[in-house]
């Protein structure tokens, strides 16, 4: 959908600055990424919620316990452990037991990590590297798996707490990506293994009625990746994001929930709706000051003094 409204002379800007625009809205939500020099150069604040659970990290080898677990997100784990173990399969829990010393082909020291799988038997996964040197890594990726003592501590911290939830990228109970709401309140229901990108599942309850499912649920990063676009604070918000915008109409306020736009809004508002832009180009003419904003979906956003004044969603 193309809206546009303002006068000839700025409809012949506009044309330009809309020339390159010309890929269609596929309805995912932008990921939040800029580009432009001048917007990423704005102060970074630390919230709450990136403090939250900024400490949910993977365990050091020294702190490895027998009996320690981990899911099995890929049955491709199996072209990665030592030939001849069980094939785990995906969903599966492997426990870890012990490591053990061995020689590489060289003649070098390797370390083998020994799991026991949910069939009773053994997988391993050996390292190019001695026990004492994998010791004093800060974290020991085993490919095709995620630490369940990060997923036990993310559950331990959000289930049964109230939140609003920030994106309106959602997931049904099979995986599939839906649209949902944003800044509306959800309740967190269970907290499980996510997948190979995103390790934690965040599952919710909404009171929203008919405008969204009873249920849904995103993933998020945790550990080293804490840091990405799908980390806890860029999902969800202790108190309602709302509060801090009371200049924004109601109106306006339930197209930002609704990820919608409209003519007459502003850049804080568009920005809200829909996420911040892949690429801004901007334009000073004689009498206005223009912008545009594409995002990687074909949407773009054109802006006079910073009010909306075309767009294509």
């Amino acid at each position: 959908m193309t809206v546009s409204i303002f006068s000839p002379l700025r409809a012949i800007v506009a044309a330009v600055i809309a020339a390159v625009a010309t890929s269609c809205f596929t309805g995912i939500e932008s990921t939040p990424r800029i580009t432009d020099k001048e917007v990423s150069r704005r102060n970074v604040v630390v919230t709450e919620e990136d403090r939250w659970l900024a400490d949910v990290t993977p365990q050091p080898l020294a702190q490895w316990q027998p009996g320690k677990q981990f899911y099995v997100t890929d049955s491709k784990i199996s072209l990665a452990l030592e030939p001849g173990n069980d094939a785990p399969a995906q969903g599966s829990v492997l426990r870890y037991l012990s490591s053990r010393p061995v020689t590489s082909l060289t003649g070098g020291d390797d370390t083998e990590l020994v799991f026991a799988s949910s069939s009773g038997g053994e997988a391993v996964y050996r390292i190019n590297a001695d026990k004492s040197e994998l010791d004093t890594r800060r974290s020991i990726s085993v490919p095709f798996t995620i630490e369940m003592s990060m997923v036990d501590s993310v559950r331990s911290r959000l289930v049964g707490r109230d939140l609003y939830v920030r994106t309106s990228l959602w997931y049904d109970s099979v995986g599939n990506a839906m649209a949902g709401l944003k800044y509306i309140p959800v309740k967190v229901i269970a907290v499980e293994p996510g997948n190979l990108v995103y390790p934690v599942k965040v599952t919710f309850s909404t009171s929203a009625g008919k405008e969204c499912p009873d249920t849904a649920s995103v993933f998020m990063s945790v550990g080293a990746e804490s840091h990405s676009a799908r980390n806890f604070a860029a999902l969800f918000n202790f108190s309602n994001p709302r509060d801090r915008y009371p200049m924004i109409t109601d109106a306006n306020w339930e197209r930002i929930i609704h990820g919608r736009v409209a003519v007459d809004m502003t850049r804080d508002e568009c920005r809200l709706a829909l996420g911040s832009p892949s690429h801004i180009d901007r334009y000073q003419g004689t009498s206005a000051y223009g912008e545009r904003w594409t995002y990687e979906n074909g949407v773009y956003l054109i802006f006079f003094d910073g009010i909306l004044s075309s767009f294509r969603q």
